[in-house]
């Protein structure tokens, strides 16, 4: 698994320990069969979420949410209970079975895709919605 990643600013309050009360979305699971579990997400501006990516393994995975996490202040990627604490983030990638966990804050409204680069025609897209 690999990070790609990039450098956006941190949101007022963010350090206030929005952290610890973080809302769980529904577990995205890549699936080589089936394409992406959930493909719709609606959340709200400066609800703190974390994003659960579950992936089975049988295929190279890059997910990219390049606009999402441009408009987000992300605090923490988890791989394997270690921490990572970018200044923004591009794309996750899966070579194997595992789970990445990507804590952030949408801080802009708009619809923003994610997607499996190389894949997305086939399931293997969505969008966040964010109010």
């Amino acid at each position: 698994m690999s990070l790609l990643m990039l450098a956006p600013a941190q949101p007022a309050g963010a350090a206030d320990g929005a952290a610890r009360r973080a809302e769980r979305l529904e577990p995205l699971v890549l699936d080589a069969a089936k394409g992406f579990s959930v493909t719709r997400y609606e959340v709200e501006t400066g609800v703190y979420y974390r994003w659960r990516i579950r992936s089975d393994g049988l295929e190279e995975y890059r997910i990219l949410a390049p606009e999402l996490f441009r408009e987000s202040w992300i605090d923490q990627v988890v791989i394997e209970e270690k921490e990572v604490k970018p200044y923004g983030l591009h794309a996750v990638e899966f070579d194997d079975e595992g789970e990445i966990d990507i804590w952030f804050i949408p801080q802009r409204p708009g619809e923003y895709r994610f997607y499996a680069e190389g894949l997305d025609t086939q399931g293997f897209r969505g969008v966040f919605v964010v109010r």
